[in-house]
């Protein structure tokens, strides 16, 4: 008898999963994903639709919202020291260091207002930040 019980146990451990996985994928499958629609729509797999594999970001960009997230936690001041230490770091950087500092200084006034957001100038970069807070001033 347990070895009758014990055979039934072992096929049922190997034969349940599948039956679950099967099930699982046939009623994803007949989901109408469209929503307002009657009609039985199957989701089907298609090569033709295949999305294209983001580009990776400029270091630039990155930089700048990197800056501009430190702006929000921090203040201006600390965003515009790390971006005086990057451009020396990365000379390749300088070329983009002026849109950078108008930028922080664009969302300086935006996050402290421009009173404030002035307070936090230097010349970075050609005073690119000051022209930003006067800018969106």
């Amino acid at each position: 008898m347990t070895h009758t019980a014990r055979r039934i146990g072992r096929s049922l451990a190997l034969v349940l999963p599948v039956v679950l996985v099967l099930s699982g994928t046939l009623a994803v499958t007949s989901v109408p994903w469209a929503g307002g629609s009657s009609q039985t729509q199957m989701l089907t797999a298609s090569s033709e639709n295949v999305s294209v594999r983001a580009k990776p970001r400029a270091p630039q960009d990155v930089l700048r919202d990197k800056l501009l997230a430190e702006l929000q936690e921090k203040d201006p001041g600390v965003a515009l020291t790390h971006l005086q230490r990057t451009v020396e770091e990365r000379p390749s950087l300088a070329k983009h260091c002026m849109s950078i500092a108008r930028a922080l200084g664009k969302a300086a006034v935006q996050h402290y207002g421009p009173v404030r957001a002035q307070t936090f100038s230097r010349p970075v970069c050609d005073t690119s930040y000051a022209a930003g807070v006067a800018h969106e001033s």
